[in-house]
């Protein structure tokens, strides 16, 4: 069931978040005292170069990880002070991932993939089967993949049933790390194009990306420098990845 928050209200707060990792008495910074705030319905990009920080910030968000210091409230709630199952608990009702390499089950088929989400919910198998398809139709995808294997769909193909995986539990946030990184031009377009329906539907995303044009399809992009946010621009749309496809204005 979906927060009853409004589009307007603040679905993610970062206050001074700092992750320090240690390697016996070496100490390297992953983020050095990020401060983010995303409103409900936003969908936004994080860019930066490599070791920025940018998977280190989205694992923070996604409750992957914890803070070595600050606070990340999700909803309002400050995440440190609850215990593991609750942390479950949200990462399963409030997020959905989306990974550069798919992180699709190979023995499982595309349907199975899906439902995943919804089995821990222990929803009856019938309710799943319906979620588990008009979750692929709204990723744009094609109901006679159902019964096959990650295997046997494309690169693209396989993006989009993990997109249909990440929303088919109706979570507050997708969290995208990298989502085209792995895809040629015209299935990164596609990809694109699904993130930017269902942004329009309302649906908040957070994603990670190095691909300018990729990050031009964002309604904000965040920079990100040696664990910092050092900058917030407002995307270039002639230079988003669809400008010749479709959705150049929003």
């Amino acid at each position: 069931m979906r927060s009853k928050l409004s589009r307007h209200d603040t679905v993610i707060q970062l206050i001074d978040v700092k992750k320090a990792y240690r390697v016996g008495e070496v100490v390297t910074w992953g983020l050095r005292g990020v401060n983010l705030e995303v409103k409900r319905g936003e969908f936004i990009a994080i860019m930066g170069p490599s070791g920025s920080g940018k998977t280190t910030l989205l694992n923070m968000i996604g409750l992957l990880d914890k803070p070595t210091e600050g606070k990340i409230l999700i909803d309002g709630v400050d995440i440190s002070k609850l215990k593991s199952k609750d942390l479950a608990y949200i990462r399963n009702r409030k997020i959905g991932f989306v990974f550069q390499f798919f992180n699709l089950i190979s023995r499982l088929t595309v349907l199975e993939n899906i439902e995943l989400p919804l089995i821990v919910r222990r929803i009856p198998r019938k309710i799943r089967i319906e979620k588990a398809k008009q979750a692929l139709l709204l990723a744009g995808g094609d109901l006679s993949w159902l019964p096959k294997r990650p295997n046997q769909l494309s690169g693209g193909q396989q993006q989009r049933v993990a997109i249909a995986r990440a929303i088919v539990g109706e979570p507050a946030i997708i969290l995208a790390d990298e989502p085209t990184g792995n895809l040629d031009r015209r299935s990164a377009r596609s990809v694109m194009d699904t993130f930017i329906k269902l942004n329009e539907k309302g649906q908040t995303i957070i994603m990670v990306t190095h691909d300018p044009e990729v990050g031009n399809c964002a309604q904000k992009i965040y920079l990100l420098r040696d664990g910092k946010i050092v900058g917030v621009r407002e995307p270039n749309k002639e230079k988003c990845i669809l400008v010749t496809v479709s959705h150049t204005k929003r």
